[in-house]
């Protein structure tokens, strides 16, 4: 057992005006260990999802750590390598319950993607990893099982082979209340045949352009723990990329989940869901390439409405002098991309990013963008700076600007690194979102939501009946006397990562909500009226 000792706070001294957003890094007892040796091999510089999840529905989020392997028997052969999962024990502490919970891991893994897939009511948990993916099914006292052979998620592919795994999407593609797995794949990949690539006399990671792409995957749920593969059926095995991050969303609002997958210097790819099948749209809709035309890195994306018109946009992020790009949705018909216009083009280029996510951290009513920074290379070159600060992009709101924040929130607290993973939750329950990042062999870091005189706030966590258990792919509507936000549930967030919780949101000024309504995957519609503040409010579909 780990004692409240092990999670140390380092809380840095600033003064801050009435609002500014402020963060405190606490650290805990993990540290991501990617296998790194002299000569790159290129899974270790992609590794790092986290999960934050309330796994034992206690009513405090726990967080879950993927972690490396040796890279060439791609076998956790040493302790150091374990996966891990914490329990939130209140009060500050966290304790490593890896052991009993059956979570440590076999292989090489990257993301991780929390759903009920079952409808148990207790949040089960997809890793993807390289030529191996693990199902672990949640048994509801505090152990997880290894379901993955009963599931079929590890058929050799005959055509691709070993398929490396980075992240999972849930989502319930045929509303038939159950919850569907789409996975994010990205490079064929050996150890043995690798090409090796140099800088000035020494090794350092290739570029994608080195390797050849795979397909995504979208298993359906058939029920009793069983999974088909329709990725051919569906239309989703002709599109060959080399994914990174994968969102769920309902573009069009026509009820049915769209998911956008970003790819690593080749088109992204938007897969719209037409009924029994997707259809690949990102060209038609503004979202293949950016404005300039060029290839960039697609790494981490985040699916969701940043600017309260009711449609969902999409943020991703990318590599130093490629920008973090912004598409504005245009009423489900395109995208048109805001990165210039809403100054993140000059506040972005110099910077490299992998994971992004879109919370409120300051509860005004404004979905802000925090991005886990740092370079894919292990050493520097001209123009590239490879070890990075985080940074929080704070959204002004009707302007449709955007102000970065590092050092000024409380950043520059934890030393600059290669960052990777994030997920969001409330991890001390006072309405405030918390942030879970790790970085290539540094220690896990938790950025505590400090920010002073926040504003007011609402958490709404649904229970489906109809729907599937976690109510994924339901969009809330949230109404107060200054206008309407809206969210929607899902657990795919950030790079390779998870964020399993309440939809939250900040309500600014107001102490109550006019309206919350849910739509929920099923169709129904639910409304709640005159709803108070500051708190958790439960809601269970009706039949």
């Amino acid at each position: 057992m780990l004692s409240a000792a092990i999670v140390a706070g380092i809380l840095v001294l600033a003064a801050q005006k009435p609002g500014a957003m402020r963060f405190e890094l606490k650290t805990i007892g993990f540290q991501l260990e990617h296998g790194e040796v002299s000569a790159r091999h290129v899974p270790a510089t992609m590794a790092g999802g986290v999960a934050v999840f309330d796994y034992d529905r206690d009513g405090r989020p726990d967080i879950f750590f993927t972690n490396g392997a040796n890279l060439a028997t791609l076998k956790k052969d040493d302790e150091k390598y374990r996966n891990r999962l914490f329990r939130n024990e209140g009060k500050g502490e966290l304790r490593d319950v890896t052991t009993k919970a059956g979570l440590a891991g076999a292989g090489y893994d990257h993301g991780a993607a929390v759903g009920d897939y079952d409808n148990d009511g207790w949040p089960d948990l997809f890793v993807a990893g390289v030529h191996h993916n693990t199902l672990y099914h949640n048994n509801g006292d505090g152990t997880f099982s290894d379901v993955s052979e009963k599931a079929g998620l590890n058929k050799r592919d005959e055509k691709f082979g070993p398929l490396w795994a980075i992240a999972g999407v849930w989502a319930d593609v045929n509303n038939d209340g159950k919850l569907d797995l789409f996975v994010v794949n990205y490079l064929q990949w050996d150890y043995a045949t690798e090409p090796l690539c140099e800088y000035r006399g020494a090794a350092d990671y290739c570029s994608p352009r080195s390797y050849k792409g795979l397909p995504n995957q979208i298993y359906l749920n058939r029920g009793g723990g069983v999974f088909e593969d329709v990725s051919e059926s569906w239309g989703v095995r002709a599109q060959v990329g080399k994914g990174m991050g994968g969102g769920m969303a309902d573009f069009d609002l026509d009820g049915r989940p769209d998911i956008f997958v970003t790819n690593d210097g080749s088109y992204n790819s938007l897969f719209h869901n037409i009924g029994g099948k997707f259809e690949e749209v990102a060209f038609p809709k503004g979202v293949a390439l950016m404005e300039d035309g060029n290839f960039i890195s697609g790494m981490g994306t985040d699916f969701r409405d940043y600017d309260n018109d009711g449609y969902p946009d999409i943020a991703f992020v990318a590599l130093e002098k490629q920008t973090f790009p912004l598409l504005k949705n245009m009423g489900g018909k395109e995208c048109r991309e805001t990165t210039g216009q809403s100054g993140m083009r000059q506040l972005s280029m110099s910077m490299s990013g992998f994971g992004v996510g879109l919370y409120d951290l300051d509860n005004d009513g404004w979905k802000d963008l925090f991005v886990t920074r740092g370079d894919v290379l292990s050493r520097p070159m001209p123009g590239t700076t490879v070890e990075q600060h985080n940074t929080v992009f704070r959204n002004l709101g009707a302007t449709g600007k955007w102000e970065a924040l590092t050092g000024e929130a409380g950043l520059d607290a934890a030393a600059p690194a290669r960052h990777r993973g994030l997920a969001f939750g409330d991890l001390d329950g006072d309405g405030r979102v918390d942030i879970v990042t790790t970085a290539l062999a540094r220690p896990a870091e938790i950025w505590m939501n400090r920010t002073a005189a926040a504003g007011h706030w609402l958490e709404v966590a649904l229970e489906g009946t109809r729907s599937n258990r976690d109510g994924i792919g339901a969009v809330v509507k949230v109404t107060t006397k200054r206008g309407s936000q809206y969210n929607h549930i899902t657990t795919s967030v950030g790079y390779a990562s998870s964020s399993h919780g309440p939809v939250h949101f900040g309500l600014g000024a107001d102490e109550k909500a006019e309206t919350v309504e849910i739509r929920w995957p099923s169709g129904a519609v639910q409304v709640l009226r005159d709803v108070r503040g500051d708190r958790v409010v439960a809601v269970k579909e009706e039949r």
